[in-house]
């Protein structure tokens, strides 16, 4: 064997399975033994191989910093401009890589001032209104949260940044299986994800200092009432098929306060005590 054919370029190349159209001059070369042109191809191979290499580690580093950029511009416009206050809730904001949570079809509409489909008929929330609803909410840290519907799990994601434990009810399956894989690639462990009918909530770890519902109800489901413990705040939309109201329930030693946020629109709460059909 000539005494090139070991040289670390060349060698680096033969270690790697190349596309028949770049590995055929390869064996044509070596086979003619002719080393000269084999030893220039292979570098010449190598350093383009090399360049892909750093293009696309260069093009990964400029998507990450243009999602950086785009997650403070939301942030900024859709969060405080519209009168989002509560400081926790807009570090959650910053920091949670809302991207992930949609479609790679349509990652470059991930901090668009509106609500996005996530699939199986289901749409993630804008992120005002994510952040109206678990502002909503008052939380201090040490909560327990139920949330009721899952979705794609940004929310949940925000909701874990704030409290101590969160519950969550989804009634798809494959939405629930996604935002777990998800939820635990980031790291967070401090979730707990329920497949059923959130209109019932999630009684074995009732009461609940807090609960958020994700879906419009025709009424507020007494079973969710019921779960919210005493000084606990329930947020969630109200109405028709057209036309909701956000309200909050807060439940004190008299009894239970209802109190309207603004106009809103999600997609049917079904269950037992929500939307039949």
């Amino acid at each position: 064997m000539p005494g090139g054919w070991e040289s670390s370029r060349t060698t680096a190349v033969c270690r790697y399975r190349f596309h028949p159209l770049i590995a055929f001059p390869l064996t044509f070369l070596r086979r003619l033994d002719l080393q000269q042109g084999f030893d220039f191809y292979a570098i010449f191979v190598t350093d383009v191989f090399c360049l892909c290499c750093l293009v696309k580690v260069k093009l990964s580093e400029a998507s990450g910093q243009d999602f950086v950029w785009a997650r403070e511009r939301m942030v900024q416009e859709q969060v405080v401009a519209k009168g989002i206050q509560d400081l926790r809730v807009i570090a959650a904001l910053r920091k949670i890589p809302r991207h992930l949570f949609v479609d790679a079809g349509i990652v470059n509409r991930a901090y668009d001032d509106s609500a996005l489909p996530i699939g199986e008929k289901q749409t993630l929330s804008q992120p005002y209104m994510t952040a109206r609803m678990v502002e909503a909410l008052s939380l201090e840290g040490d909560e327990k949260v139920l949330e009721i519907g899952t979705g794609s799990g940004y929310q949940t994601a925000v909701l874990a940044e704030l409290c101590f434990n969160v519950f969550s009810v989804e009634k798809i399956r494959v939405l629930s299986r996604k935002a777990r894989s998800l939820l635990d690639q980031l790291g967070y462990q401090n979730i707990a994800l329920h497949v059923g009918d959130g209109t019932i909530g999630w009684s074995e770890h009732a009461p609940y200092d807090a609960i958020v519902v994700s879906a419009g109800s025709p009424s507020v489901p007494q079973p969710l009432v019921e779960q919210l413990g005493p000084g606990g705040r329930l947020v969630i939309p109200i109405g028709d098929e057209q036309t909701q109201t956000l309200f909050r329930v807060s439940r004190s030693s008299s009894g239970f306060e209802k109190e309207q946020l603004g106009e809103c629109k999600f997609v049917k709460l079904f269950g037992k005590y929500g939307w039949r059909n």
